[in-house]
């Protein structure tokens, strides 16, 4: 299976999370988490920095990634890796290729005219919810 992951990125307070506008299908136009390829050489955990890295400038130092869930997608043979973490601190961000906002976390995730992913967004965020004290211990 071809496999991808998605980075949920919480700024130190927790009220809100780090989405890319879209500037492709699927999805283009829409906010979604940053994320891209599993490279073929490496672990999931190195290909999810090196893909925050690339496109937000967020380094290793910077926060901790932990894998949160994933998603297998059989008919298009995909298995996407879902991450997530929390800022130590407020950072300048460096836009790769998709420009980046901060959304506040009360946010209809759900609204599938401005979010991609039919509703997963917010699944994974309630996940983050649940999960909170074991999620962001390790920080």
């Amino acid at each position: 299976m071809k496999k991808l992951n998605l980075i949920i990125v919480y700024n130190p307070d927790e009220t809100k999370v780090l989405m890319c506008k879209r500037s492709k299908d699927p999805y283009k136009g829409m906010y979604n988490f940053v994320g891209g390829k599993v490279e073929e050489h490496e672990t999931l955990q190195e290909a999810a920095y090196r893909e925050l890295f690339e496109e937000t400038g967020i380094k290793k130092e910077e926060i901790i990634l932990t894998h949160l869930m994933n998603f297998q997608y059989f008919i298009s043979n995909i298995e996407l890796e879902v991450f997530v973490g929390k800022l130590y601190t407020e950072i300048s961000l460096k836009e790769e290729v998709n420009p980046l906002v901060w959304i506040s976390r009360s946010e209809n995730f759900c609204d599938c005219t401005r979010f991609a992913g039919e509703c997963n967004i917010e699944h994974m965020l309630q996940q983050v919810d649940y999960y909170r004290n074991i999620v962001f211990k390790k920080l």
